[in-house]
């Protein structure tokens, strides 16, 4: 393998690394809040985070999760252990260069990219776009990277 393929399935497993760290701060967070005042507790760590509990999204995002059932709060807190083992997953693989984290990849990512499709197109923001479109270009990379492998198996 070429050190540049190295590096480029390092960054991704380094992305879907990050994904998941950020999956678990969510689920550990969800279940937090379980038989809390979820508005208060969620203004103290806005408070603590540096941002303004008073801007209008802050506030509606507040407003929004204040409303959110313990079965929601517990279910959110649960998909988000789940889908974080599977990034760590592939992570973990792509980092020790495993074929199979490339094929487990494609798949789960493939199959994330029209959920974050609809997400963008129900609710637009920068980084949702960016997301999706380093999803794509992941899966385009990783199949690009296995079609190039087994034809120069083929030829060998």
């Amino acid at each position: 393998m070429k050190s540049s393929d190295a590096t480029i399935l390092r960054l991704i497993a380094l992305f879907k690394l990050l994904k998941a760290i950020a999956l678990i701060a969510i689920g550990v967070g969800a279940l937090k809040l379980l038989h809390r005042d979820v508005f208060i507790t969620l203004e103290h760590w806005i408070v603590m985070a540096g941002l303004d509990p008073g801007n209008r999204w802050v506030e509606r995002g507040i407003e929004k999760a204040s409303k959110l059932s313990h079965a929601k709060v517990k279910g959110l807190g649960i998909a988000s252990f789940i889908y974080a083992g599977l990034f760590l997953t592939e992570g973990i693989g792509l980092w020790l260069t495993k074929h199979w984290a490339e094929w487990f990849t494609i798949i789960i990512t493939s199959s994330l990219v029209p959920v974050e499709i609809y997400e963008l197109y129900r609710h637009p923001t920068a980084s949702k776009f960016l997301v999706l479109i380093i999803n794509i270009a992941v899966v385009v990379y990783l199949v690009y990277r296995i079609r190039t492998r087994a034809h120069e198996s083929v030829s060998n």
